[in-house]
Parts: structure tokens; C-alpha cells; sequence
């Protein structure tokens, strides 16, 4: 498979909270070409490993490309230093995103903290057959609650200390979405919160898609560093690298 980089203008950059950046770059054929749940790789300058960011949207015809990342170490440090004006090299789109269907279907999407931004465009084709479940540590941590709601979706939102919407963690207003007949599931998030997930979409027989959240180093499946093991069909376990054979997988292939 041939994978293409390009050297990118930063056209827009927003802090939306404390160390949490929202990058828009240009690039006519990565927005064209962009699935939801897929993700780019930023090269780092003075770096050697790409850091995988996920793709929040893409627009098309604007020729745009929306990447929201935090900042969790030296790499991602260096990347929200970057000015609007300056070019960052994108290795782009890369993995296997979320497979939403017909966007009439009623969905549920659940996104815990910086696992919320790939869930947006894959939330927006569903617009008000969506609702969307957003959970966070705290109201200083919540990020792109407006714009699922500018495109229609029903949100609820979760902290875990209670200083903005429910209190709780998001399997709890997904299991009382999930009373209602819904047609699929789409999480992203830390590792328990999709295993609770899965638990619950599964209890009702919901198909669940899930985005596993793995640290990476090549980025196309050529190393080791993002192995996760799955469950084939036959009931035998393997191990598959997140970046290319996800990161989206169906729930129930996934062994946590």
C-alpha cells in the first residue's frame, strides 16, 4: 500500500481547554480521501517517531483537515508550539475507521476524554438519529460538546466529580439509552471505558464498533509497538497492530 505525506499549512489553532489543541491544516486531498476514526501521523521536528493524532473532521471543500490532540509529552509538547502560517509533514489518512452505515439508522456514540474528537465526524451523517455520550474528568475538561450539538445530535454529558452534567461514568446513561431500540454503537476512549462498553451493547445484541487507543510507532503496520490480541471467527486469539488493521475493530473481537 502506498502511503503519502505532505508538508501541511497550519491555517487555524485554538487551545479549547488547558494543554488540550485544535489544529486545522490544509490539504485538499487528505480532507477528500479522510474516513471518521481514522488518524494522521505528525512529524515531530527534531524527532524521529510521528505522533498518531486522530482526525476530528474533514472538509472537503474547503480542503481541511481538523486534528485535536493533548498534550502528553515531549512530542506533543513540540506539536502545539507550532504557529498558524507554519507547514507540519503529514503522513495521512491512515487505519481502518468506523463503518456508520445508513445515517438514518439510530446510533449511539460514546467518547471519553480525548478519545471524544474522532467521534464527530463520524457522529455528524447522523445528526439528530444520534445521540452522543461525552465523558470527562471534570467541566475544565470538556471538549466539543457545541459542536455535536450544532450538528444535530442529543448529548449527554458526564463528569467524574459532577461539575458539569451527570456524575457518573458513561455506561450509566448508555444503559438507559440502550432501553430504547438503537442500531449501533460507536466508542472511543480509554481501555475500560470501551470494555464497559461493549459489556452493554452486547447485553442487548446492539453491534458495537469500538477505536482502540494504542501508542504507535510506525504508524502503517510495519512494527510491533501496537499489537492488540483479537478473537477470530473460529474462536482462536491473534494478535493484529491497531494502527492498520484498526483502530476501529467490532467489539467482539477485541480481548481486554
Amino acid at each position: 500500500m502506498k502511503y503519502n505525506t505532505q508538508s501541511c499549512r497550519l491555517v487555524c489553532k485554538k487551545e479549547l481547554q488547558p494543554g488540550i489543541y485544535d489544529f486545522t491544516v490544509e490539504s485538499r486531498e487528505f480532507a477528500s480521501k479522510a474516513q471518521p476514526g481514522q488518524f494522521a501521523h505528525l512529524l515531530v521536528p527534531g524527532k524521529t517517531l510521528r505522533r498518531p493524532i486522530s482526525i476530528c473532521d474533514a472538509d472537503p471543500e474547503e480542503g481541511t483537515l481538523r486534528l485535536v490532540f493533548q498534550v502528553r509529552g515531549e512530542g506533543t509538547e513540540l506539536l502545539s508550539q507550532l504557529e498558524e502560517g507554519q507547514t507540519v509533514d503529514i503522513l495521512a489518512p491512515l487505519g481502518h475507521g468506523f463503518t456508520a452505515g445508513d445515517p438514518s439508522r439510530r446510533a449511539v456514540l460514546v467518547g471519553g476524554g480525548i478519545g471524544v474528537p474522532p467521534l464527530l465526524m463520524a457522529a455528524k451523517p447522523f445528526g439528530k438519529n444520534a445521540t452522543v455520550i461525552l465523558g470527562f474528568r471534570s467541566r475544565d475538561a470538556v471538549i466539543l460538546k457545541e459542536d455535536f450539538e450544532k450538528a444535530g445530535c442529543r448529548v449527554i454529558l458526564c463528569t467524574d466529580d459532577g461539575s458539569a452534567g451527570f456524575r457518573g461514568l458513561v455506561t450509566e446513561p448508555l444503559r438507559k439509552v440502550l432501553e430504547e431500540p438503537k442500531d449501533v454503537v460507536l466508542a472511543c476512549g480509554p481501555g475500560p471505558m470501551l470494555k464497559g462498553v461493549a459489556e452493554e451493547a452486547e447485553a442487548r445484541g446492539v453491534p458495537c464498533q469500538i477505536s482502540l487507543e494504542e501508542r504507535m510507532g510506525c504508524g502503517v503496520g510495519a512494527c510491533l509497538v501496537c499489537a492488540c490480541k483479537i478473537k477470530k471467527a473460529d474462536g482462536e486469539e491473534a494478535y493484529l497492530h491497531v494502527c492498520k488493521d484498526g483502530p476501529v475493530f467490532n467489539a467482539e473481537e477485541v480481548v481486554f
